[in-house]
């Protein structure tokens, strides 16, 4: 068991709290940021519109088995495709009912990146996130770092091509602004493991 002197350990807080106010905090009920690379999941939710026809607007949510349901196309897969593809392909499907259809697509809710923190932080949980997000920002938005966490044993659990793999992350380091490099882009579905 290590302890932190006073001074550092408020100043570690504070480097978290602004953390979480610059890039702020997930949009549970929020507009989703969305980048024109990133990919759909289960659960996002968009807004399918075809220009000149109220009928096929509609909000749809990505279902569990990644497929979304649309008037006259049926069932049509959505996660791993990014706006722009899902947009391509409705508006070449919808082409045999409607003349010369301008399909639009916009993520109003990102629900699917959803990133794991547990062990000894001080809010341990699930983390819907609506952006990108580190390692550093996850530790973050659960709260930071417990007393007796082992700070340089800390890892990042993945699935990668049906293989679980784990990273180590050493927040001693990151901190002091070494090895910085660590400090990766979580992926949905990531979980960090605090021990």
């Amino acid at each position: 068991m290590k302890s932190r002197p006073a001074e550092q350990w408020r100043l570690v807080a504070f480097a978290h709290l602004l953390v979480v106010v610059v890039i702020g905090l997930p949009g549970a009920e929020g507009r989703a940021r969305a980048d024109s690379d990133y990919r759909l999941g289960p659960e996002d939710t968009l807004k399918i519109s075809v220009w000149k026809d109220e009928s096929l607007t509609q909000e749809v949510i990505v279902r569990p088995d990644g497929k979304i349901s649309f008037p006259l196309v049926g069932d049509l897969d959505a996660e791993g495709r990014t706006v722009e593809e899902l947009r391509t392909e409705l508006t070449k499907r919808l082409a045999s009912y409607v003349q010369d259809p301008v399909v639009s697509v916009i993520v109003t809710k990102v629900s699917s990146y959803m990133v794991y923190v547990i062990g000894r932080v001080n809010h341990p949980g699930e983390f819907v996130l609506g952006h990108q997000a580190d390692v550093m920002q996850a530790l973050s938005l659960a709260g930071g770092l417990t007393p007796y966490a082992s700070e340089n044993k800390i890892l990042v659990l993945r699935r990668e091509r049906g293989k679980e793999v784990a990273y180590p992350f050493r927040y001693g380091e990151v901190v002091k602004g070494e090895n910085l490099g660590q400090n990766m882009l979580l992926t949905r579905g990531d979980v960090v493991v605090v021990p």
